[in-house]
């Protein structure tokens, strides 16, 4: 008999796609209170939990609260430390410039987030800041975990908020 060779059954795909749910949960939160659904979590070295966050941007009015960004300070805050090297953030979406630039600084031990941004992307998709020369961390990356539910959530979300706001504009 021979193993089974599908990445389905590794241990450490069956661990990303539990934590991706957990920061998919958080998007939910956000898309709940009328922020755009990214939710992040940041897992510690012996798999527990240290954070959970979503994007509060419009219930906080601050442009810095990102779900990525308040996930790393509760973590911080947590360990009693800035430095995240044998931690793990769960992100929905592929990070903007400064959420990137954060995690970088944050020396995180490693990134997975779902879903790629295309427009703003600083990790793979416009930009890399993770394997940049600006960069004094390097960060391994995974990308793609559940990626299309998260992108689906997203659309879903923007669908949604155009939909009110042509029905509100025709009246």
């Amino acid at each position: 008999m021979y193993p089974d060779p599908s990445p389905l059954s590794d241990p450490s795909y069956v661990r990303h796609h539990h934590w991706m749910q957990q920061a998919l949960a958080q998007a939910d939160i956000a898309a709940q209170a009328g922020d755009v659904p990214v939710g992040a979590v940041v897992v510690g070295p012996d798999n527990q939990l240290l954070a959970a966050a979503c994007n509060r941007r419009e219930q906080d009015r601050d442009p810095t609260a990102h779900a990525e960004i308040l996930a790393l300070r509760q973590a911080s805050q947590r360990l009693g430390n800035w430095h995240l090297n044998q931690c793990t953030l769960y992100v929905t979406l592929e990070p903007c410039p400064m959420c990137a630039g954060a995690i970088i600084l944050s020396r995180l031990g490693l990134l997975v987030y779902g879903a790629d941004d295309p427009k703003a992307g600083a990790v793979r998709s416009q930009i890399n800041l993770p394997d940049g020369p600006c960069s004094n961390h390097k960060l391994p990356v995974l990308a793609g975990i559940l990626a299309e539910p998260c992108q689906q959530h997203l659309q879903q979300w923007f669908a949604q908020r155009r939909q009110n706001t042509i029905g509100s504009s025709s009246e």
